[in-house]
């Protein structure tokens, strides 16, 4: 059996926001792919004294980081929206003249299955070499049968090729093709006869999501997909009230949904029906900072409501092109004000519950041996600056490697 023994760190215990403990001379105990012991060196039991070790140098270890909303797997650019907004467009009006995710879409579809898996890399293994152990890769670029199957292909081979466990999400329902113009509902039958078995009999799938927004579908639409979704016991998140309130968030909790994510506009019945669902908050700074919103998701009254909040990069060509996990943990608490404390439990424990993940962000024993290794005294460093990669060592279902400095 292998077993290995990382000691000399501060052990970074995150069981959510207001349960955080750091051990100082701590030792974490892997066998194989887990986590089995964990606790202060005075207390290492004898059956791992004369296990192979490894010096962690008073570093802080934390578990590995979750990246729980990204939209990685896309082809073209969209830094001439970039300009239009700098401009005065606003991300409705580009929305409406052809652009936005359109324009994506159609790079998306020209583009081979080789050919989106090599730009995906290089986002992917940029989020790795911050301490990125896991995230969600949703779909949504194709908006017709094969390109969305291609995109979650390419998804699964990420997961395949990298070290990084990787949650693939269906979000065909993601803007109206324009083969479907003027017929929604024709559309929503589309992606609910064919296009989702499809991608589940190849076994694409792990949650189904929707935009629920003016300038995508309504919440009658959203829920002819989440019922398809239950149908096939799949579970379901939601983008939810980012430019307007349409009570997504309440439709998501109400059927159990893993998440809630945006949410700059969540009303107090949203918030209420996710704290009774256990529905996670996935807040996205980088969105937020990026179209320049001044509208702020309403923080303290989800602290108040015991809502889980976590925090993703929202990676994608037109609202978050950012591939900066440690610049999320800044941006939280620079722009949102949450603590530190909250900012790292929202992309290690609750980005897990917002993935369904069980076996994952925090170190503890039964856990997977994803952890990260900081050159830092503290873990608040990470959120208190940016730029420059303090990350030493990862482990990834208790593989060891170093970053790419």
């Amino acid at each position: 059996m292998s077993i290995q023994v990382i000691h000399n760190v501060r052990v970074a215990a995150i069981a959510d926001a207001s349960d955080f403990a750091l051990t100082d001379d701590a030792v974490v105990v892997i066998e194989q792919q887990n986590i089995a012991w964990v606790g202060p060196i005075h207390q290492l039991p004898d059956t791992y004294q004369h296990a192979e070790r490894f010096d962690g140098g008073g570093g802080v270890l934390t578990p590995g980081l979750i990246d729980c909303h990204t939209h990685l797997v896309w082809a073209g650019s969209r830094a001439n929206e970039f300009s239009m907004r700098l401009h005065g467009a606003s991300y409705e009006e580009i929305a409406a003249a052809g652009g936005g995710i359109l324009s994506t879409v159609k790079a998306t579809r020209a583009a081979s299955e080789d050919e989106l898996f090599d730009l995906a890399l290089v986002r992917a293994k940029a989020l790795i070499d911050q301490g990125v152990t896991e995230i969600e890769i949703k779909s949504g670029y194709g908006l017709e049968l094969e390109t969305e199957l291609k995109q979650l292909r390419v998804a699964r081979r990420l997961g395949e090729t990298l070290p990084l466990k990787v949650h693939t999400t269906f979000l065909a329902a993601h803007a109206l093709p324009i083969e479907y113009k003027d017929d929604a509902d024709g559309y929503i039958d589309y992606v609910c006869e064919r296009m989702l078995p499809a991608a589940l009999k190849e076994g694409l799938v792990d949650a189904v999501d929707v935009f629920c927004e003016r300038i995508g579908f309504s919440r009658a639409q959203t829920e002819k997909v989440f019922m398809t979704a239950k149908s096939f016991n799949l579970p379901v998140k939601l983008h939810a009230e980012q430019l307007s309130d349409q009570d997504g968030a309440k439709l998501v909790a109400d059927y159990q949904g893993l998440s809630a994510d945006h949410l700059e506009y969540l009303s107090d019945a949203g918030i209420a029906a996710m704290a009774k669902a256990g529905t996670v908050a996935v807040l996205l700074p980088g969105a937020f900072y990026f179209l320049r919103e001044t509208k702020y998701p309403p923080i303290t009254q989800l602290r108040e409501a015991g809502v889980p909040i976590a925090i993703a990069t929202d990676a994608n060509p037109g609202s978050s092109p950012i591939h900066q996990a440690q610049l999320m943990l800044h941006m939280a608490c620079t722009l949102f004000r949450l603590t530190p404390e909250e900012a790292l439990a929202g992309m290690t424990v609750n980005a897990a519950k917002a993935l369904g993940s069980q076996t994952s962000g925090q170190i503890k024993a039964g856990m997977q041996a994803n952890l990260a290794l900081w050159d830092i005294h503290q873990p608040a460093e990470l959120c208190y600056q940016f730029g420059v990669n303090p990350l030493q060592a990862r482990w990834f279902q208790g593989r060891f490697s170093r970053p790419n400095k």
